[in-house]
């Protein structure tokens, strides 16, 4: 149902501080795109060459574009890729009109998109961002070739223990007290927190991807909306989970017609591996990957099994690019 910042970049040139240095990794720049009452940081990697067919990624509640780093490079020869900050997140200030809702997140990738120009893509996203990326797919069929969801946060009849504290995150004044509550616990504790949650196996962590994380939770602690665009976030998931007819997210899945993979830890404590047949059906021309040993974050966690079934998609699909 979420994913926060998780281990797993590479350090290299910094980009310009708003709190601090947002980490770079190699080969990676970012730029920030200034649109009427949202200005959104897009983590980019120059493609290896011309004419590459491009891609969008888009994270998960609390996370950033960071958790698209590996993955990204192991595409950099297939797609010209780009991976948003949404607003509130990563680099992204908060957007002028407080709109997290998923809708409201929707919005911004579509006027990301329409914007640079660079669609239709493939689109990628994990967990909320998978949320977002089947509303965009639904409702602006033009923007999207194929679809690509890891772990996405789609409804559930029967939400998994773990989800519970994002649920009441939701909750009004939760974000407050749970800052206050937890005002003692240090960037290393809340670290090890969320990889034990978010990986399938958190010892595949390295020591140096550790500590970027946890220079990456000082630097979020810092920021005055920290806070507010996580519960605002996690409030607009719920709610999105609620809606019924149209709008609601398993219907936007039946009406996608872009070619979509999909991407499911069985060890993924957020977002039951059981859903993953319910996808599969629910989405028209799909295909499914199962990975028996990741949690949350495959793309993060197995990046080179992840990077070779998306470009063995891609291939499958290359009259779309």
């Amino acid at each position: 149902m979420s994913s926060t910042e998780l281990p797993g970049s590479r350090a290299s040139a910094p980009a310009s501080p708003r709190i601090r240095e947002v980490r770079v990794a190699a080969g990676e720049e970012l730029r920030s795109v200034a649109l009427p009452g949202l200005t959104l940081t897009v983590r980019t990697r120059p493609p290896a060459a011309a004419g590459l067919p491009r891609a969008l990624y888009v994270h998960g509640l609390g996370g950033s574009s960071q958790n698209w780093s590996a993955l990204m490079e192991r595409l950099e020869g297939r797609v010209d890729g780009e991976a948003v900050d949404l607003p509130g997140f990563g680099d992204s200030p908060p957007p002028d009109d407080g709109n997290y809702s998923v809708t409201g997140h929707a919005r911004s990738v579509i006027r990301l998109l329409d914007a640079s120009g660079r669609g239709p893509v493939h689109l990628l996203g994990n967990s909320l961002g998978g949320a977002i990326c089947t509303r965009v797919a639904a409702v602006r069929p033009d923007l999207v070739r194929t679809l690509t969801l890891v772990s996405p946060a789609l409804p559930e009849l029967r939400a998994q223990r773990a989800t519970w504290p994002t649920a009441a995150l939701a909750l009004p004044g939760a974000a407050r007290l749970f800052s206050r509550v937890t005002k003692h616990w240090t960037p290393e504790m809340r670290v090890r927190g969320v990889t034990a949650l978010c990986y399938g196996d958190p010892g595949r962590v390295t020591d140096q991807g550790f500590r970027h994380a946890v220079e990456e939770m000082e630097r979020r602690l810092e920021l005055p909306y920290f806070w507010d665009a996580m519960a605002r976030s996690a409030r607009g998931l719920v709610d999105a989970y609620t809606l019924g007819g149209q709008h609601g997210l398993w219907r936007q899945a039946e009406r996608v017609l872009a070619p979509t993979l999909l991407v499911y830890g069985c060890r993924d404590q957020l977002v039951s591996y059981r859903m993953a047949r319910k996808a599969a059906a629910a989405f028209r021309d799909s295909r499914l990957l199962t990975l028996p040993d990741a949690g949350h974050v495959a793309m993060m966690e197995y990046p080179e099994t992840v990077g070779a079934a998306v470009r063995s998609f891609l291939d499958d699909n290359s009259g779309r690019s």
